[in-house]
């Protein structure tokens, strides 16, 4: 199982993985100390700040776009990893500092990790 959790609710479940470009404003990485961090599975910087300037209408080819980074071998790699994560232990916790998670990378993301582990 793969569960979404905002990184500020966060409650130090294991296996846990930040899945944001950024860090999140206000955490110490003390508190998440146990909590690996693979910014190559978010959207690039460009493709983050495409979106922001119009979010309504950009989200569909947003989401596009997100999915052809995925394909990269660098995104690959880290793919592989939260798979294998989530094969050892049976869930993953991934956390996100975005507020509108339906509307963000998250639900690609998932997916993406969801056809990979059927």
């Amino acid at each position: 199982m793969y569960n979404i959790e905002r990184v500020y609710t966060y409650q130090q479940q294991q296996p846990a993985v930040l899945i944001d470009r950024l860090w999140p404003r206000g955490i110490s990485k003390t508190r998440m100390n146990n909590v690996l961090w693979l910014k190559t599975v978010a959207p690039s910087s460009e493709l983050r700040q495409w979106l922001h300037q119009q979010p309504n209408t950009r989200y569909g080819e947003f989401c596009l776009r997100y999915q052809q980074e995925l394909k990269q071998p660098p995104q690959q790699q880290d793919l592989q990893k939260l798979q294998q994560l989530h094969q050892q232990h049976q869930q993953l916790w991934l956390l996100t500092a975005v507020k509108d998670i339906t509307h963000s990378h998250v639900p690609i993301l998932l997916a993406q990790l969801q056809n990979r582990d059927s």
